[in-house]
């Protein structure tokens, strides 16, 4: 659970944050829609506290390919979690960003006196997306067919390419190297085995049943980590122009996966009797060009701090999505931010990103990782030019 603390001349409204939850990256649930997804992160958010569902009064949940989903994807996790009929429910997109803004849309209702408990969070099911056929007949010819995970997700509709041709431009433009990126998506594949080795996930990460002919399965642990082979990585060709630096391996796997946060204000938290786990202290969102997508978070983060009166040099641990290494780089560079205080478990590169998810899975993995009295800050680029960062500190 998260509490935020006001930052302007609004009435204080101390936000907290009392349980937070995800499922894993697994292509076991693929079975599952994303509204089920993250009806599962938001269930045990909620029952791990012994929350009464009934005290949370709207949720700002995201999601990014909506085609085929259903009517209200936040309003079938919110009744599918127990919430009351008379609740609300806002479906987010902001593409990769969805997640986070969620939290942000979340903590300002809180923080305006709209709300006093409103759940937030993030859910995807990239493996579900459907192709999309015109609805118009031809008059001559077949149909053509459209990748609604392709175009509603990881296309650049302004330039009209890959998302990752944006990545390639901007490693260029900051001369990010291709064995710099390497080097990366490999540390982020050995911090994330050792995170698990560890059990540094296992109190946010939330087993998820699978039903099956041959019995139940439960899925209880990330994949992605498991599958590199490290000697592979520096010979994979470029996968989106040639001669290029980015490659499946320094790249973001597709996933499937939700996340889901109990916020309140600190008042409320103490009257339901919550000891909450982390405080909202400030958020920012910022746009860039579209192809300048990779550097929005160096552009996001610094707004978010200077609100909370913080500098780089007062932040203990880092979240920032790897959508590519390459962005992780660019914040390296940009803003000096020491590697090792980055993604100290691993990043998307090797947990996946569920791109409705991310944004709000890595403010979980960032709340769980920090220790009492650490602030914190996550960032996430998207896509169209812009980015989210919120600032927080574990209690």
């Amino acid at each position: 659970m998260l509490f935020i603390r006001s930052i302007s001349h609004l009435p204080s409204h101390s936000l907290s944050i009392p349980r937070l939850a995800r499922t894993m990256a697994h292509e076991a649930v693929i079975s599952f829609t994303a509204p089920q997804l993250g009806s599962i992160a938001l269930k045990h958010a909620i029952e791990s506290k012994n929350i009464d569902p009934s005290v949370i009064e709207e949720i700002y949940f995201g999601n990014v390919v909506q085609a085929g989903v259903g009517q209200s994807p936040a309003r079938q996790v919110a009744l599918s979690a127990g919430m009351k009929s008379s609740s609300d429910a806002t479906t987010i997109n902001k593409v990769c960003a969805s997640g986070m803004k969620s939290i942000m849309l979340a903590a300002q209702s809180i923080k305006l006196g709209d709300a006093s408990v409103v759940a937030a969070g993030g859910m995807e099911s990239m493996s579900n997306a459907p192709f999309l056929l015109p609805r118009q007949n031809p008059a001559f010819g077949k149909f053509t067919a459209k990748d609604s995970l392709e175009y509603d997700g990881l296309w650049d509709t302004y330039n009209n390419f890959a998302m990752g041709n944006c990545g390639e431009h901007a490693a260029e433009k900051y001369g990010i190297t291709r064995e710099a990126q390497d080097a990366h998506a490999i540390e982020s594949y050995k911090r994330a085995a050792r995170a698990w080795e560890a059990g540094a996930f296992d109190a946010e990460v939330v087993p998820v049943t699978v039903k099956g002919k041959k019995g139940d399965t439960v899925v209880k642990e990330d994949e992605e980590y498991k599958r590199v082979i490290f000697e592979k990585v520096p010979s994979l060709r470029s996968a989106f122009k040639q001669g290029g630096s980015i490659t499946a391996a320094n790249s973001s796997p597709l996933s499937d996966g939700a996340s889901a946060l109990i916020l309140t204000s600190a008042e409320k938290a103490k009257e339901l009797g919550l000891q909450p786990i982390a405080k909202v202290i400030s958020w920012a969102d910022a746009g860039v060009d579209p192809i300048d997508f990779p550097a929005a978070p160096t552009v996001a983060l610094p707004k978010a701090l200077e609100k909370a009166n913080l500098t780089v040099d007062d932040i203990a641990l880092f979240e920032f999505n790897e959508a590519f290494s390459v962005v992780v780089r660019i914040a390296e560079q940009v803003l000096k931010i020491d590697p090792a205080k980055i993604n100290v478990n691993g990043g998307a590169v090797a947990l996946g990103h569920a791109i409705g998810n991310s944004g709000s899975r890595i403010v979980v993995s960032l709340a769980h990782a920090l220790q009492p009295g650490q602030y914190g800050a996550a960032a996430i680029c998207n896509g169209g030019g812009a980015a989210s960062a919120i600032v927080i500190q574990k209690l």
